[in-house]
Parts: C-alpha cells; sequence; structure tokens
C-alpha cells in the first residue's frame, strides 16, 4: 500500500515539473505616461464667448481643436468671458473667477463694448494694459505665452448698418490701435483679425443669425491667423 502511495505521489511531482517547465513568465507592462495636458485660457467678452454660435464653433474652442490636429496635447480651453463685457468688467468677472495659473497660453480680446458704450480711449489704454498685465502673470509671468486678437468690426454687420457704419468703423480703428501699441511694446503677439470681419458685407456667411456677431466660419478663418501664432508660442522654450 505505501510503495502505491509512493509511486502516485512520484508521479504527481514529474508532472508538476513538467508544466512548471513549459510556462512563459510574462512580466507585466510598463505603462508609459502620458504628457501632461497644456492649459489655455482666453478672456473677452462676446467674440470669445462665442454669442450666437454653437459651443464647438467659439473660437477657442477652434483652436484647441486645430492645435490637437498638430498633435499638441492641450486642455478644452478656459472661458472668462461675457457678452456685453467691457474692458473692467472683465476684470471683475477675472477676479471673481480666480483662475489658476498658470496657463501654457492666454489670449485677450476685448474692448467692441467700451466703444459701444462711448467709454474714452484714455479709460480703454489704462484698463487693457492692467488686463495685459493679468494675462501675463496668468502664463506664468511669461509674455512669450500670451497673444492679443484685435477688435472685428461691428459696423459693417446688418445691426451696425442702421447705425453711422463709418463712424463705428473710425472708432474701432482707434481702440485698435490703442491695444496693438500697448501690445506690440510688451514684445507680446498682436492677431489682427479686424480685415477678416470686414468682408461681412460680401459675405453673409461670415455673420450669425442675430445679424450682430461673427458666425463659425468668420471664427474658422480667424483660426487660420491664430493657429500658426499659438502653435509657435506653445512648442518655443
Amino acid at each position: 500500500m505505501a510503495r502505491i502511495f509512493l509511486l502516485l505521489l512520484t508521479i504527481l511531482l514529474v508532472g508538476c515539473q513538467a508544466e512548471l517547465a513549459t510556462s512563459t513568465y510574462q512580466p507585466t507592462p510598463t505603462m508609459t505616461p502620458l504628457p501632461p495636458k497644456l492649459r489655455y485660457l482666453a478672456l473677452g467678452d462676446s467674440y470669445t464667448i462665442g454669442e450666437s454660435v454653437a459651443v464647438d464653433e467659439r473660437w477657442p474652442v477652434q483652436l484647441v481643436a486645430a492645435l490637437r490636429g498638430q498633435g499638441i496635447v492641450i486642455a478644452d480651453p478656459e472661458i472668462v468671458a461675457k457678452t456685453g463685457w467691457t474692458t473692467a468688467e472683465l476684470a471683475e468677472g477675472i477676479a471673481q473667477a480666480q483662475p489658476e495659473g498658470p496657463y501654457d497660453l492666454v489670449s485677450l480680446l476685448i474692448g467692441v463694448n467700451n466703444q459701444y458704450r462711448g467709454l474714452s480711449e484714455e479709460q480703454y489704454r489704462e484698463q487693457f494694459v492692467g488686463l495685459l498685465e493679468t494675462a501675463v502673470t496668468l502664463a506664468n509671468n511669461n509674455p512669450n505665452r500670451v497673444f492679443v486678437v484685435s477688435i472685428p468690426d461691428w459696423g459693417v454687420t446688418p445691426f451696425g448698418q442702421r447705425r453711422d457704419f463709418q463712424e463705428v468703423s473710425a472708432a474701432i480703428d482707434a481702440f485698435n490701435a490703442i491695444n496693438q501699441e500697448e501690445t506690440e511694446s510688451r514684445g507680446i503677439i498682436y492677431i489682427d483679425i479686424t480685415p477678416i470681419s470686414r468682408q461681412a458685407p460680401d459675405d453673409r456667411s461670415l455673420i450669425a443669425n442675430d445679424g450682430l456677431h461673427p458666425s463659425g466660419e468668420m471664427y474658422r478663418q480667424w483660426i487660420e491667423l491664430i493657429l500658426p501664432e499659438a502653435e509657435r508660442l506653445l512648442l518655443q522654450e
């Protein structure tokens, strides 16, 4: 009986050793960590929040989609903007929102409502400079991660045609001269999209259904100008 038991035990041990000999060790695969997503903050008014267009047609959203198409890993844009905001109201909106930097990219487009309400150019200059400095601070004190977009000309829209559109256009030029001067004097990128906005009388597809704000198509044309600059700012050391 004992001999039979020893024989069975020997057979069992030989079988286990054979199984171990034929098994293959498979280590746990090492996970390659994904690169951190870049962060983008867009500051502005109705043009930045995309009044009267779908969310995916807003120009900051289109910009992020275009950057991703270039292989840049970037999060959805964070937007601090509201229709009707002046420079002072944007400053207050930033203070309330308390966006947490640092951001890898910050954009600023503001001023049309200062012009629309008849506020002074001197006040605009002072408050625009303050917002520009805030944008640089949020970009980790790096002006090379900030860009400014010019104010489009609403005087050429169907809504603007009910006013003295030539006077509106001249006022927009004056406000843009201020923001361009203050931007470029600090070595910050300035992107002039105003000529695109002035194509609206010949191309109704550039105006949203409200007859005042840019359409998603106009914003797409803005991105053709903005994308190369934004990409360069993000990829520079």
